[in-house]
């Protein structure tokens, strides 16, 4: 660890002076025995950490030391059996038996711990369909339930506040859910094997049926006048788009056939914005030749006749990675380098595609324009014409951690990207070099943070602080205690969050992702979140939306693993003066934990079936 200067000095005494000696914490503040072999931890979205051992699922919400649940009935359950509701406080848990029906599955609030439905409690012998429906709070689910004395194939809607069945209705003979369903204001449409059919949920009655079947999922708009059912040919690897009014009829005569799997499907006044993903990636030879490149395809329909009302689509020769609605037209950014505007006429807005590094981190609205920052370079560009507002973007090797911020002090954006620091004027767009970062253990700075003193550099075990003219007030070093098993923790939720993305449910939870947002100092992501759920109600949801849009607990704190003089810990560092304000022993070479800075907690895996607690705003 080292110190640079007087300043440092006399702002350690101070603290000393007024908190004593920093809080040596091995004692937890909770202790939870879970009663089985810890598998995995999964922190969620509300805050409740979920765990996975050989017994089931526990459920643990800091304020006691009582399981906020222990879900046993299905025993060990795997990751792939466990489905994490995108802006929501579930989890589905589903075990799938032979032919790919599901035997047994189950609906959790985690931030209640109530279980609020099950396949044996409710009389289902096997599921095919189990969907969440947000923001009407509902589940639908289909498949073979006990009907009396026997089992008939049928769809129920259950109310999410309190588990409670609102309607049962009975499909013919053999008839099963093939897709997600659609849950209307006035009934509930299915896809089927056989048909796509409005159902009259309060009797059961069919309000119609059509011959258009394999609907994996359907669109909506608001006023639920236009339907859209999407159709996967091929194994998937295309889609068909099939247009119906609310009276069950097919208002295209042919379905739009579309190359690849949609990822984006937009309703809009003037059109129908859709795009898909074409993944060649697995052809070789003449099946290579014959096929067109691994690609984002964009496509603007009629809604009317469903005619491409582009003559020529915009080329991507890529994958697009930010797609942004526009009140002029569509604004999109390539995975692979590149930013181009077309107008809902078909026209390119910009003079001519605007040429980016790769990796497009950032697209936000600044009051000089698009400001841009890729894992290559940087800049603001004029929306209307796609001409640069800086006279040259600024460029800098390509960075494995690239971050930004904007100086509101000094009306400057800040970009840390090769190990130097950049400033940007908001104005006239000069740029210059305020300091190259010298991080400790062969480190690069993965974060830049304006504080009331200067502005923060971190990254996994460094921290410093610099004055607004970049020198250096402080600088802190911890050495990492060698790999920690939380990189694997990590790596196994975003590969579940990476799964998410391509279920229907994660497409709706993220219906209005395509807005374009101000550039701010702080991420509004969780802000986005709460907003998504706003419509919802319920005591669980209201809680989980508190926590969307309330400050971090820990927003003056940092946390970093590290080895200490009693052994491996973590310490508790202040963003303001570097001082050590608490540390923890962990008693473990390689301890497996999680932050929850949201919450301000630590969850630490004290043995393989005992979980500790730590409160860390104190």
């Amino acid at each position: 660890m080292k110190t640079s200067t007087l300043l440092r000095t006399m702002a350690l005494l101070m603290i000393l002076t007024s908190t004593a000696i920093a809080q040596k914490a091995e004692a937890p503040d909770y202790t939870y025995d879970v009663g089985a072999k810890i598998n995995e931890m999964n922190l969620t979205q509300g805050g409740t950490m979920v765990v996975a051992t050989n017994d089931g699922l526990v459920g643990i919400k800091p304020g006691s030391n009582s399981l906020l649940f222990n879900f046993t009935d299905y025993g060990r359950v795997k990751p792939e059996e466990l489905n994490f509701i995108p802006n929501a406080p579930y989890v589905v848990v589903g075990q799938t038996g032979f032919g790919g029906m599901r035997t047994k599955t189950a609906v959790i609030d985690y931030m209640s711990g109530k279980k609020l439905f099950s396949t044996e409690e409710n009389g289902w012998k096997l599921i095919s369909t189990c969907d969440v429906m947000m923001p009407q709070n509902k589940l639908v689910v289909s498949g073979q339930r006990k009907a009396s004395d026997d089992y008939t194939m049928a769809v129920a809607i259950y109310d999410l506040n309190t588990g409670d069945q609102e309607s049962f209705v009975k499909l013919k003979g053999s008839e099963t859910v093939t897709g997600r369903p659609l849950l209307l204001s006035d009934g509930l449409i299915l896809p089927t094997a056989k048909n796509l059919k409005k159902i009259d949920v309060t009797n059961g009655n069919v309000i119609w049926d059509i011959k258009v079947d394999d609907i994996s999922r359907m669109v909506v708009d608001q006023s639920e006048t236009e339907i859209y059912g999407l159709e996967g040919v091929n194994g998937g690897k295309n889609t068909k788009i099939h247009k119906i009014d609310v009276n069950g009829k097919l208002l295209w005569e042919d379905p739009y056939k579309v190359k690849g799997s949609i990822v984006n499907f937009e309703i809009l006044p003037q059109g129908l914005a859709i795009v898909s993903n074409v993944d060649n990636s697995g052809k070789s030879g003449l099946g290579k030749l014959a096929s067109s490149r691994s690609e984002s395809k964009i496509a603007f329909l009629s809604a009317s006749n469903g005619e491409d009302l582009w003559e020529k689509a915009p080329k991507t020769k890529g994958y697009v990675q930010h797609f942004y609605i526009m009140d002029d037209g569509i604004l999109f950014g390539i995975w692979e380098g590149g930013i181009n505007k077309i107008s809902y006429e078909g026209n390119t807005l910009f003079k001519k595609p605007l040429k980016t590094g790769e990796n497009i981190l950032t697209m936000a609205n600044t009051p000089q324009g698009l400001i841009y920052i890729t894992s290559e370079d940087a800049n603001i560009v004029n929306l209307e014409t796609g001409e640069q507002v800086w006279k040259k973007p600024l460029k800098y090797k390509r960075a494995d951690a690239v971050s930004s911020t904007y100086d509101a002090k000094n009306d400057r954006y800040l970009i840390s990207a090769d190990e130097k620091l950049f400033a940007i004027d908001a104005n006239s767009g000069e740029s210059s070099l305020l300091t190259e970062s010298n991080f400790d253990g062969k480190e690069d700075p993965t974060g830049v943070e304006i504080r009331d003193g200067g502005i923060l550099l971190t990254s996994s075990q460094n921290m410093m602080m610099l004055d607004w003219d970049a020198s250096v007030n402080w600088h802190e070093y911890y050495r990492a205690p060698g790999k920690s098993a939380f990189g694997a923790i990590m790596m196994g939720a975003l590969a579940v969050a990476s799964a998410a993305t391509a279920t229907a449910a994660y497409a709706e939870a993220n219906a209005n992702r395509n807005k374009l947002g101000n550039y701010t100092s702080r991420g509004e992501a969780y802000a986005d979140l709460g907003d998504a759920m706003s419509m919802a109600t319920g005591a669980s949801v209201a809680e989980m939306l508190r926590r969307f849009k309330a400050t971090s607990a820990t927003e003056n704190a940092r946390f970093v693993l590290t080895k200490l003089d009693d052994g491996v810990g973590l310490v508790k560092l202040n963003k303001d003066s570097g001082a050590m304000e608490k540390e923890i022993i962990l008693q473990d070479k390689k301890p497996e934990y999680q932050v929850d800075e949201f919450g301000g907690v630590l969850y630490y895996m004290a043995n393989s079936s005992t979980i500790y607690v730590y409160d860390l705003k104190k």
